[in-house]
Parts: C-alpha cells; sequence; structure tokens
C-alpha cells in the first residue's frame, strides 16, 4: 500500500481520533481471574478462561484491529509481509513501533511457542491453512486458545468457501467480540459507532444510478476477486456502487474473465499490494484483448485501493469514503 496522510486515517477512527486514551486494562485484568468470558466466533461458542497477555496477530488488517483497541500492550508480536507498504502513516505507527515483527510471511507453531502466545488472532487464508497444519485446532493441542477473523469464516457451501455476514457486520463483530474479550467494550463501541457514522454519510451522498463495479486484486490467467462475503462487497455498495460478482456466494476467489466481459462493469477498483504494482495491474487491464469492450476499460475508470482498505481492518470506513468520491464523479459522467 502507498503511505496515507495520518489525516485521512485519523478519519478512519472517526470520533476517537489517534491516539485516543481506551480504558485500562487493569480493569480487563481484574475481571479475568474472577469470570471466563464466552464469544461466539464463526458461529461456534468459545470460552475463554483468562484475558490474553501474548496475542501473536497474522497480517495487516487483523494486527491493526488490536491496535485500533489500544491493545499493543496485549500483543506479543505479529506476521506480516512487507509488501503491506509504509506504515509510518499510520494512526497505529506507536503499535507497530512497540510490538515485535515475528515474521515477514505468515505465522508459524514455532512463531507462536516462541513468543509463547496464549492466543492467536487470524483467519482461514489469512495465516490459518490446512496445507501446513497450521489450524485452530492444531493450535489447540499445543494449548493455544485461537480467535478466527469473522470475514473469514467458513460457510459450508464448499470446502473452503468463506463468509457467513455481511463485511462489515463482520468488522463490527470482531470489535465487540475483542472489546468483551479485552475488557475495552466502550473504546469497541466508540469505534463502530465512528464508523457507521462515516459511511452513512457517504451513503447519503451515494448516486440515484449507481455504477458497477468489478474488483480485481490479481491474476492474468483467472481474476481473483471478491464475492459477497469479502469486505470489497460492502465498501462498492455503501459508496455508492455495485459490485459486479455479488452473486458470488465466497469471499476471495477466482472466476473467469468471460464473467467479467459480460456483466462489462462501469469501473474496476485494484487492490494494490504485492510484487506486482498498481501501475502494472493496470497497464495489464487496458492492454487484455478480451476486456477491450468492457466500459471500465474503454472509459479508463480505474481507482486503486490498498490490500489493508479491502481486508477487514478499520481502514475500511476510510475507504468507503474515498471510493464514494470516486464513484460520484464516475456517476456524473453517464
Amino acid at each position: 500500500m502507498r503511505k496515507l496522510l495520518a489525516a485521512a486515517l485519523c478519519l478512519a477512527a472517526t470520533a476517537t481520533g489517534c491516539g485516543a486514551t481506551v480504558e485500562s486494562s487493569t480493569d480487563a485484568k481484574s475481571r479475568s481471574a474472577e469470570t471466563a468470558v464466552t464469544l461466539t466466533n464463526c458461529g461456534r461458542k468459545v470460552t475463554f478462561d483468562k484475558v490474553p497477555e501474548r496475542v501473536v496477530t497474522n497480517d495487516v488488517g487483523i494486527t491493526e484491529l488490536m491496535f485500533a483497541l489500544g491493545l499493543e500492550d496485549r500483543m506479543a508480536g505479529f506476521a506480516m509481509p512487507d509488501d503491506k507498504g509504509d506504515l509510518s502513516g499510520v494512526p497505529w505507527k506507536d503499535g507497530y513501533d512497540k510490538v515485535k515483527w515475528l515474521s515477514k510471511d505468515q505465522l508459524t507453531k514455532e512463531n507462536v511457542l516462541d513468543a509463547r502466545a496464549d492466543l492467536v488472532f487470524a483467519g482461514w487464508n489469512y495465516g490459518f491453512r490446512e496445507d501446513a497444519g497450521f489450524t485452530p485446532d492444531t493450535l489447540k493441542k499445543l494449548g493455544v486458545p485461537s480467535y478466527i477473523l469473522t470475514e473469514s469464516c467458513r460457510n459450508g457451501r464448499t470446502e473452503t468457501s468463506r463468509g457467513i455476514m455481511p463485511p462489515l457486520d463482520a468488522l463490527y463483530t470482531d470489535l465487540t467480540n475483542l472489546g468483551k474479550l479485552f475488557g475495552v467494550e466502550k473504546r469497541a463501541a466508540t469505534l463502530i459507532a465512528g464508523f457507521k457514522k462515516q459511511i452513512a454519510d457517504v451513503r447519503a451522498e451515494a448516486p440515484a444510478k449507481k455504477p458497477t463495479v468489478f474488483l480485481y486484486d490479481s491474476g492474468q490467467d483467472q481474476p481473483f476477486t471478491s464475492g459477497r462475503y469479502a469486505a470489497p462487497e460492502q465498501i462498492i455498495t455503501e459508496a455508492g456502487g455495485v459490485n459486479v460478482m455479488h452473486d458470488v456466494e465466497d469471499s476471495w476467489t477466482t472466476v473467469g474473465w468471460e464473467s467479467v466481459v459480460q456483466r462489462d462493469p462501469d469501473t474496476i477498483v485494484i487492490c494494490d499490494y504485492g510484487d506486482v504494482s498498481a501501475e502494472q495491474k493496470k497497464k495489464f487491464l487496458l492492454s487484455y484483448a478480451p476486456l477491450r469492450g468492457v466500459s471500465a476499460i474503454r472509459h479508463k475508470r480505474i481507482f486503486v485501493l490498498d490490500y489493508v482498505d479491502l481486508v477487514e481492518s478499520p481502514r475500511n470506513p476510510s475507504a468507503v469514503a474515498r471510493l464514494g468520491t470516486y464513484l460520484r464523479t464516475v456517476a456524473g459522467q453517464e
């Protein structure tokens, strides 16, 4: 991701502002000695006997959920590729400065054990993966509890399909659950209220005729995109657009180019991350012959958002606002 202005990212934290004070963790510690906390995570009741004190997280969005709640002192480290861009301008820079960067890949059992973690906060395809044997069940056998990112919950439609609720509801669910677990309910509620207001303000200005949008993550033979259960679905919707892959009952998934051509999006949103730059992705899209007749390509309507804007994270509302401004421009050209 490219560096964002600190002021713009403070907007993502809305009413709480940058560096806002959170409830004292003393209350959480005293409560942990008295009672367990039971949460619903991916449709299952999960009980935590105490407030975690050495949390390990995987990836930028998950890590920033902890930072947004002021929980850096509850973390033992995080794993995150270094292709997520310059982090110096984010409102949670102090969190990145304070918490140890364990790996520039994904979490492993070794990372977790070395960090003496008492909770792993990750998600399916956001750290948890069957092929590497890094799953909540595996960690449970090692005596380490897990919390699964709600955006990534498996839904049972296929073996790997994900998403059990609208993406922003997933964000609010995780903030609420984390607030309860760590004793920072007020902070969580304030964040959620601010996010909802920010998004409602964008929705109120949405164009009457909603531009159609295709989210392009990566891939040349087949594009990797967002179905209805990944964060881009609601980011696009709340910004005043329509996700052309809304009918795909999955979160992040692969589709065929023929479906993109058939649905003829007015705009393409590029997810910017990794070794292939947003400019390289744009160049490919504009030169790819099968897309030549697609409206977004003919009119060169391509907008870029960063990876962390488009996965479940406290930056989602800011992404809604920025995309909303762009889509109003697109609507004005129709």
